[in-house]
């Protein structure tokens, strides 16, 4: 085991591994399933990305975390490995998970449309374009769909060429926000009509994307999406990258979002506090909101109409722990990292 004060030095060692053979070519797959109930199938489907079915572990490939929130029946996956790798992983967990989880069975407040919900592939390394995650979402779809006879996907960001359509505007097209959507009006980008027992998945690529969620102490669902209105990104003063739901949760109202890396230098009208974090792909500079910004613009929400935050929950990584984890993880072959790491947090 990984005691608390090594952690943080080989943490901090790993951060200034910038250089390093091991980073160069990372990326990160967060992998979403409808499944948060039963943790011991969730783990099931993690250690299907790092173990073949005869058992033998796949070098160069660690999940950084298992996120679950029984409220929402969801769990998210930290899956990480190089470019060169990452699509036999995921593809072996997406089975297991299609496998184990069905559709016609599930019930949760979370929006969600398929037994494996989301399928993000973000670069890490320095050697990891738009264009690599991009064609490497894509094969994971199509490999998805002929693996898994019945399974049907949609792709978003890098991954749908020409168009470049992000996440939130294809699950609308896709009918994703609503409480029963319909399968038989769907047109999927990759495989058959989407049948029941799987659903739809979403399969892409993009600057990595943070999730960042902030309670308020109230059950009432109007305040929390009026707040969500507030700063999201489509409304004018919003956050730049942040989309938002308001949802129910544990008899509160979580602010849920999205955080998504956009391109440029930090903005310079969200006031003081923490600055934006910045970093590079391909030489193009993107940044993404704080979760203490976030946090703190949703207090000023909700305290405006005489209500507390409870709590907020970084769900995973901020992209450059994602990336010290991740040549931490796999420097010291720890496999099954979320069993280390949650000693220290989440």
């Amino acid at each position: 085991m990984i005691e608390e004060d090594s952690f943080h030095a080989d943490y901090c060692c790993c951060r200034n591994m910038a250089s390093s053979s091991l980073g160069r070519r990372l990326v990160a797959c967060l992998l979403n399933v409808s499944e948060a109930l039963r943790k011991d199938l969730v783990e099931t489907v993690a250690k299907a990305a790092l173990y073949d079915t005869e058992g033998v572990r796949r070098e160069g490939t660690a999940v950084l975390n298992i996120f679950n929130d029984r409220d929402y029946n969801r769990s998210v996956i930290t899956i990480v490995a190089s470019i060169d790798s990452i699509g036999e992983a995921v593809l072996s967990a997406c089975e297991k998970a299609c496998k184990l989880i069905d559709m016609r069975a599930h019930i949760g407040v979370h929006p969600c449309m398929g037994a494996v919900d989301l399928i993000p592939i973000y670069p890490l390394g320095e050697e990891v374009g738009a264009e690599d995650c991009a064609k490497e979402a894509q094969a994971v779809a199509r490999g998805l769909t002929e693996r898994v006879q019945g399974t049907s996907a949609f792709l978003f960001g890098w991954a749908d060429s020409p168009l470049q359509r992000g996440l939130a505007q294809r699950r609308k097209e896709m009918g994703w926000f609503k409480k029963t959507p319909d399968l038989q009006a769907i047109r999927p980008d990759v495989g058959p009509q989407p049948q029941k027992q799987f659903g739809l998945t979403g399969v892409g690529a993009s600057a990595y994307v943070m999730n960042c969620n902030v309670t308020i102490d109230t059950q009432d669902i109007a305040l929390g999406r009026s707040i969500a209105t507030a700063i999201r990104e489509s409304t004018p003063g919003g956050l730049p990258g942040v989309q938002v739901l308001a949802l129910p949760h544990m008899g509160a109202v979580e602010i849920a979002c999205n955080v998504e890396s956009v391109k440029g230098s930090p903005p310079s009208h969200t006031g003081a506090g923490e600055p934006w974090p910045a970093f590079s792909i391909g030489g193009q500079l993107y940044c993404h909101a704080p979760a203490s910004l976030i946090t703190a613009r949703v207090a000023e929400l909700a305290g405006r109409q005489g209500v507390g935050t409870k709590a907020t929950a970084l769900v995973g990584f901020t992209p450059r722990e994602c990336r010290g984890l991740a040549e931490l993880a796999l420097s010291q072959g720890i496999a099954e990292f979320w069993k280390e790491q949650r000693r220290i947090r989440m």
